[in-house]
């Protein structure tokens, strides 16, 4: 079994949960209000706080060549997010910790995931009543590329973890799950 398919597998549960903390279901029938958007920008904001730098600097300089790793900066975008709807940066007592290479592919795993998700919310809420405003500078980060994107993240962790490794990979993607889970 290919790494990526055996994270998706192994990860379900985690994600289903975060869909449930973030009232996802209310994104698509447009009952989802500028205050549950806050609460998902204000907690991925967290969750990129205590991760990004983290895990970039534990991967490899070959590794972040291949997944292209500059482009996948979204710390940044996700405060002018908070600017844009003038919401203070909070900070967590809760730490985060990777060690190693494996578990910060892990923990990326999750934040790129989330980039799928995030593209078809910007999408959905962008033609919803309230959110005329609102850019979605972390949600909509790779526009019409978030599937190329999102392909090649894959493909670089099917090709160069070893199955041996899976579960340390897969612990990685739980300490953030966990993480994000526990904000709330």
């Amino acid at each position: 079994m290919m790494l990526s398919e055996y994270l998706k597998q192994h990860t379900a549960a985690y994600h289903d949960a975060a869909e449930k903390l973030f009232n996802s279901k209310k994104i698509f029938n447009k009952t989802f209000t500028l205050e549950d958007y806050k609460k998902i920008i204000g907690t991925n904001y967290l969750m990129l706080l205590h991760s990004e730098d983290q895990i970039f600097s534990s991967l490899s300089a070959a590794l972040a060549g291949k997944l292209q790793l500059e482009e996948r900066k979204k710390l940044p975008l996700i405060e002018k997010d908070l600017a844009s709807l003038s919401l203070a940066g909070e900070t967590t007592a809760q730490n985060l910790e990777f060690i190693s290479e494996n578990e910060a592919l892990g923990a990326l795993y999750v934040i790129e995931g989330s980039t799928l998700g995030g593209n078809v919310i910007a999408k959905q809420l962008s033609k919803t009543e309230g959110f005329e405003k609102v850019t979605f500078n972390f949600f909509g980060c790779y526009q019409e590329n978030t599937g190329t994107m999102w392909k090649n993240f894959k493909e670089v962790l099917d090709m160069e973890v070893n199955e041996q490794n899976y579960d340390e990979v897969l612990s990685g993607a739980k300490k953030l799950y966990t993480f994000l889970l526990n904000m709330n």
